[in-house]
């Protein structure tokens, strides 16, 4: 049952099934509708266990201030017209920073997993 498998032992499986992919000169149809049920199953694991821990760091970040400060850090330039020697219009008509979505760890594996 994928439900109590830890993030270790989905995680496990996921690299298990890759590195078994990778190695095959031949594909092996027999097994790969397994390979690809487990997969699937040990990566629903690994991504709830990611945005849980994502959703508490963000909770937690955000009630000690962190987010607000570091907004804070890149603006005061536009918010002091004088430090940046520009004009209400010119500054109202600069886009904000474009903002990252955050990163679930499984976004930079792609290129590891084979199909």
């Amino acid at each position: 049952m994928a439900e109590n498998k830890s993030f270790r032992e989905a995680f496990a499986v996921l690299q298990g099934h890759a590195e078994t992919l990778r190695q095959q000169t031949e594909p092996n149809i027999d097994d790969l509708l397994e390979i690809v049920v487990e997969s699937v199953e040990a990566y629903k694991v690994c991504k709830t266990r990611i945005d849980a821990v994502e959703k508490a760091l963000q909770q937690a970040l955000t009630d000690v201030g962190v987010e607000g400060g570091a907004r804070q850090a890149e603006e005061p330039q536009e918010r002091n017209p004088a430090a940046t020697g520009s004009s209400a219009p010119e500054r109202s008509a600069r886009s904000a920073p474009a903002q990252r979505p955050p990163k679930t760890g499984f976004d930079d594996m792609d290129d590891d997993i084979p199909f």
